[in-house]
């Protein structure tokens, strides 16, 4: 069996390629409200609000193979290997592969240059110093208990029902301009296929999940709007946007992010630039989700 911790957006990606490969899946949500949806999705629903484990929880643990952490980390550190004491094998007698859910923001600003797993972390934000304090407790939990744990580094993740064209329709998409400024981004189907690639190998180290065309944020608001016949918004200067502190934050951070190193293993991205990723979503109709 395969629990997940956090069986949000990522998370239910990850445990449809997970069904999809034979695997029982069971997943945690905060909400009692969003039970109902995981178990519409064949996710055996488990709440779990990272202040204790139930005993009802802790026999879903006892029983899972494979392991996926997604929730992010707090001031007090990662949830689950608090509660657990980072003991994997107490908990998780049966666990033959771990992973922890990260993102690139632990690289922090590298001013545009190509970083891959090998760059040293500048963390920038509190939430992303937060992180590389979690995947360090990862790694150093399935070092102890003798379980390989992948640490899967995120960009920007859009797909069915989060993308350019909800955006658009809903009038909240903005072409912001910082120049020289790129992002990277992730289809969220390719976050489930990677998971189930690195799984079946039971492959331990830290990967890049992302795509391979780092691109303006506007350019990408763009091709959405082109493809919907309809206008784009019009530029607007970066430092003249009302944004939030957690918006603006990413602003200040500017990198290429590689993923030569999961791809060297042999995965293929489905959907490796943004474009063809867009032209799926729009034509397939599901970019509504």
């Amino acid at each position: 069996m395969m629990m997940i911790f956090g069986a949000g957006y990522s998370g239910q990606a990850i445990a449809a390629h997970a069904r999809a490969a034979g695997f029982a899946v069971a997943g945690t949500s905060r909400s009692a409200d969003r039970l109902e949806s995981l178990q519409q999705q064949h996710i055996i629903p488990l709440l779990f609000d990272g202040m204790r484990l139930s005993a009802e929880l802790e026999a879903a643990m006892a029983q899972a193979t494979h392991l996926v952490q997604s929730i992010a980390p707090g001031s007090a550190g990662d949830p689950l290997l608090m509660l657990t004491g980072g003991d994997l094998r107490r908990y998780f007698p049966k666990l033959c592969w771990a992973a922890y859910l990260s993102t690139v923001g632990v690289y922090g600003d590298h001013g545009g240059a190509w970083v891959d797993e090998e760059t040293p972390c500048r963390p920038v934000s509190r939430r992303s110093v937060e992180r590389v304090a979690a995947e360090t407790g990862w790694c150093d939990a399935g070092k102890r208990a003798d379980v390989p744990v992948a640490v899967l580094r995120l960009s920007g993740i859009y797909g069915p029902g989060r993308n350019g064209f909800v955006n658009l329709s809903q009038g909240t998409a903005r072409r912001l301009v910082k120049p020289g400024q790129v992002f990277n981004r992730i289809r969220v189907e390719d976050i489930g296929a990677a998971s189930l690639f690195l799984s079946a190998r039971q492959v331990s180290g830290i990967f890049n999940i992302t795509d391979d065309e780092p691109a303006p944020p506007q350019d990408v608001v763009s091709e959405a709007a082109r493809l919907m016949g309809i206008d784009a918004p019009a530029e607007q200067a970066f430092e003249t946007a009302e944004l939030t502190p957690m918006a603006r934050s990413f602003y200040g951070e500017n990198k290429r992010v590689s993923n030569r190193k999961i791809r060297n293993l042999g995965f293929q991205f489905r959907y490796p630039e943004y474009r063809a990723s867009l032209g799926d979503l729009w034509t397939s109709g599901r970019w509504s989700g």
